[in-house]
């Protein structure tokens, strides 16, 4: 049986609210970490989306932890724009590395998570590769991916009024390394009556 773990982190902003669920088998090669969407508009480690997709892991055998940014549930300090938010991820990073040692680590993120975990793990070298589902591409800069050569997997809605399609695709093909674009017909930004299909393109974007 998986085994679920809740926890507090210390963070820069003072504590930090953690979820970790462990798989069955205990040797995985990887670990990984889920960011929620934007707490101004609700977003909490509850997140279906952030659920669908970290369960999507667990059941790849990857142990996944998911944390809510400062300011959201029982973490401590307040909304710093996407930022103050980034050294959350850091921290959760760093107690990964420290949990499991010589794991690759897979960085994921729904909407404003997308920004926070691409924005981290394209620059953080413990980051293997990355998942980035439902990239709000009208409403914050990607520009950093022009840099950014590590793997990377973008999960997209057609019918995404925050990311369109096309937008997306032209994102994919300045990514150095190239980016694969999973889309989901139909799904909207909340991936409503999709989350299945978004579970497989999550599960399918974990690498080997």
């Amino acid at each position: 049986m998986s085994r679920i773990e809740t926890f507090f982190l210390r963070g820069a902003a003072g504590r930090i609210e953690c979820m970790l669920k462990r798989p069955d088998a205990a040797d995985a090669p990887s670990a990984a970490v889920v960011c929620h969407p934007h707490p101004l508009f609700g977003g909490t480690i509850h997140n279906k989306v952030v659920h669908a997709a970290a369960e999507a892991i667990v059941d790849a055998g990857i142990p996944v932890l998911r944390f809510n940014f400062r300011g959201v549930g029982g973490s401590g300090g307040t909304h710093d724009g996407g930022r103050g938010e980034q050294d959350d991820l850091r921290s959760v990073l760093d107690h990964l590395a420290r949990l499991f040692p010589g794991r690759r680590l897979l960085v994921a993120g729904y909407s404003f998570g997308a920004f926070v975990a691409l924005a981290v793990g394209c620059r953080d070298p413990r980051a293997q590769a990355l998942i980035g589902i439902g990239l709000p591409v009208n409403l914050v800069g990607f520009g950093f991916l022009r840099e950014c050569r590590k793997p990377l997997t973008i999960i997209q809605g057609d019918e995404d009024a925050f990311g369109p399609l096309l937008q997306v695709m032209a994102l994919s093909a300045v990514v150095p390394g190239g980016a694969r674009v999973v889309v989901v017909k139909g799904a909207a930004h909340n991936f409503a009556g999709h989350l299945d299909e978004l579970a497989r393109g999550v599960g399918g974007a974990i690498p080997d």
